[in-house]
């Protein structure tokens, strides 16, 4: 009978999308934490080639969370 009500497919697909984002998102925030630490970090040391890889690195995974909420704000607004 539930069976009937639930849709297996768009659920399973919900499970999974959100699963990857919110590891994806997670991770992408820890590389930017990372990268903005490091960077600070070599700075301070003298090594500015190896501090300036690392902001790097940090403002891309910056943008990458950046680009996640715009894409989830444009998904709930479609909706």
């Amino acid at each position: 009978m539930i069976g009937a009500i639930i849709d297996g497919d768009p659920l399973l697909q919900v499970i999974w999308v959100s699963l990857a984002s919110g590891l994806g998102v997670t991770a992408a925030y820890a590389v930017a934490i990372l990268g903005a630490s490091r960077a600070v970090e070599l700075q301070r040391d003298g090594r500015a080639v190896e501090a300036a890889v690392f902001a790097i690195v940090g403002i891309v995974a910056l943008g990458a969370v950046l680009a996640a909420i715009v894409l989830g704000i444009v998904a709930l607004a479609d909706k």
